[in-house]
Parts: structure tokens; sequence; C-alpha cells
């Protein structure tokens, strides 16, 4: 599993507006400047995350982005998920795709497939409001 930069993108401005929601809704060029992210490319990976209503978005004076759930309500696994279209470790376990015709006979899929278990379970068990008070530059979460 390779996280892409949109996943990562994702995230941090997820965090990014987690801490920052006092502020109302965040301006796209805030966000883009905080992230030193372009405008264009954060605008994509907004309006996927608007289109799946992690976020709200308004245009206009008095626009930006917010969250629309309180940030422990989101877990990492979520937007990734969203973003990645799927978090599975090798192919054979991806969606409808999920298994094989050697299945059966494989002495890998077991292990494929509790390895996939545990990246949803740790993904799934982080939130965006864990991230955003986490210190900066901790290589994991505790």
């Amino acid at each position: 599993m390779l996280v892409s930069t949109k996943g990562r993108y994702a995230l941090r401005v997820m965090v990014d507006l987690a801490e920052n929601q006092g502020d109302g809704r965040i301006p796209l060029k805030e966000i883009a400047e905080r992230q030193d992210v372009s405008e264009k490319y954060l605008e994509n990976i907004l309006s996927t995350l608007v289109r799946a209503q992690l976020l709200s978005g308004m245009r206009g004076k008095g626009g930006g982005y917010r969250l629309t759930r309180p940030a422990h309500e989101y877990a990492v696994g979520e937007v990734l998920r969203l973003t990645e279209g799927s978090l599975a470790p090798v192919s054979c376990l991806e969606g409808s795709r999920r298994g094989c015709e050697r299945a059966g006979e494989c002495p890998t899929v077991g292990m494929w497939s509790r390895l996939d278990s545990m990246i949803a379970e740790y993904l799934d068990s982080i939130s965006i409001a864990d991230l955003a008070s986490a210190p900066r530059g901790v290589a994991c979460l505790d």
C-alpha cells in the first residue's frame, strides 16, 4: 500500500481545518498557503471531500471550507479510503475483486488478509482530532 499525494494532502487539509475550525469557513487560499500546496491541486481534493460530505464548501465573499462533523468523528481510514479507493496491500483483496480463483490454494492469502485487517483497524483508530493534537514531527501515535 502506497498512499498518494492526494491522500496525504487530504489528511493535511482535514487536520488544518480541525486546527482552525474556530475561525469559521477557511478560504482555499489560506489552506493552500499554510500547506504549501497549489490552490488548483487542493481544489480537486477539496471537491472530493465536499462531494462525500466530509466538508462543507461555500463560494464567494465569506466563503471557504469547514468540517461537517467534529474532528474526533473522522477516522484517518475514512479519508484515505475516499481519496485512495483502497488500502488493501495486494490487489486480490481490493473491493469487488476480493478473493481470486487461487484463494483456496494460496498459502499467502491469510497473511495478506490479516495485514489488510490490521491496516484498516489501525487507520480507523486514529481520528483527525488525534492528528491535530499530536506533537509535530512525531513518527507515530501511541
